[in-house]
């Protein structure tokens, strides 16, 4: 038993084939040079064209412009928190301040200082009472052997 089939041309003509009588683009890409960015006002004109659009006409958007989905939620969040001024923020983390720095190390500086004092002060003690038996002890041996102070 054979089967053909015939809609196999169409198939691959749909499915972005190369045919032998396509010749091969001999185009080199230009490389990219890092990560792109893009400014507010795109952000919010790609957020207003996506959101036009219906359901099927989306993806297509997105693959002209050669952005994730991921980027389309991202934006929203942004939007959704601050207006223009989150989408114009750069991505990642915020570049820390420096007094946040100087704040911490003045706080590492009084914990181990504390912690000096506090022994310094458990030293004291431990002398003063050693001193205390010293002289109880040199007391004793004097009144032992006769002698007075």
């Amino acid at each position: 038993m054979t089967s053909t089939i015939d809609h196999a041309v169409t198939t691959r003509q749909d499915s972005g084939a190369m045919t032998d009588l396509t010749p091969p683009d001999s185009e080199v890409r230009d490389r990219s040079f890092g990560r792109r960015r893009f400014s507010a006002k795109y952000k919010t004109r790609i957020l207003a064209e996506y959101e036009a659009l219906d359901r099927s006409e989306r993806g297509a958007l997105l693959r002209r412009e050669g952005l994730y989905s991921s980027l389309i939620v991202t934006w929203r969040h942004q939007r959704e928190k601050g207006g223009t001024t989150a989408l114009a923020r750069a991505p990642g983390r915020q570049s820390a301040d420096p007094r946040d720095r100087e704040i911490a190390r003045l706080r590492k500086d009084n914990d181990r200082l504390a912690r000096e004092l506090d022994k310094s002060r458990r030293v004291i003690e431990i002398q003063g009472k050693l001193s205390a038996l010293l002289d109880q002890l040199a007391s004793d041996s004097a009144t032992e052997n006769g002698e007075q102070r």
